[in-house]
């Protein structure tokens, strides 16, 4: 199940817009403006934005220009009231991947939403690829070098999620909000376990390291 965060003021557009991506089997987030979008990130995986432009506090431009500053690849669908080729040109000066107008054709969405996804490579095979490394989400299977590691779930979410994210640094309270939700008898030493297990397997591959930030948690850097 692929993951589409929908940034949008209007609270109206923002239900009509979930209702239609759930029907094709989406799971939706709902923002109400750039900064809501930030928080959701930190914590949820996310494959695709669609965000409106004109929100208060954080604009949908200030929003993208942020994701691209901090390395975030996902595909971006900019959607707004403004048809100009100024907005538009802006728009994707920043970093969107795709653009709309209102008001919003639910059927044309939904074929950018899925031509977008295609072309980031996750709709149909939901892979990180990068160098001699291969993730795949929906068989939990690290590949590398030739040699198949099939992970534990919450060991496969967690290494997606830090290569996913290159650079950027988790704490462990984010990553056990998003990977172990609301299970009581998990704490943060969890995500320490799990950690030293990823290490004890893929340490020796030039491609990737997770590194520990002292009093913080944890980021991946890739090699390649």
């Amino acid at each position: 199940m692929f993951h589409i965060l929908i940034v949008e003021d209007d609270k109206n557009l923002r239900r009509l817009m979930a209702t239609y991506l759930e029907r094709e089997g989406y799971e939706v987030y709902h923002a109400g403006d750039g900064q809501e979008a930030m928080d959701i990130l930190d914590t949820q995986h996310i494959d695709l934005i669609i965000s409106d432009i004109m929100m208060p506090n954080m604009d949908g431009y200030q929003l993208t220009e942020e994701l691209r500053r901090a390395e975030y690849t996902l595909p971006i669908l900019m959607v707004t009231a403004k048809e100009t080729f100024e907005d538009k040109r802006k728009g994707f000066l920043v970093g969107t991947d795709d653009y709309m107008v209102k008001p919003l054709d639910m059927e044309e969405m939904l074929l950018r939403v899925s031509a977008l996804l295609r072309r980031a490579n996750i709709a149909n095979e939901h892979k990180l690829e990068f160098g001699d490394v291969s993730l795949d989400y929906d068989s939990l299977t690290v590949t590398a070098h030739g040699q198949a590691y099939e992970l534990p779930k919450k060991e496969f979410y967690l290494l997606f999620k830090l290569l996913s994210y290159p650079k950027k640094i988790f704490t462990r309270q984010q990553l056990m909000d998003e990977i172990w939700g609301m299970e009581a008898e998990a704490d943060e030493r969890t995500v320490d376990v799990h950690i030293k297990r990823l290490r004890e397997k893929f340490d020796d591959l030039p491609e990737f390291k997770i590194i520990t930030i002292r009093g913080l948690g944890y980021k991946a850097e890739k090699n390649v």
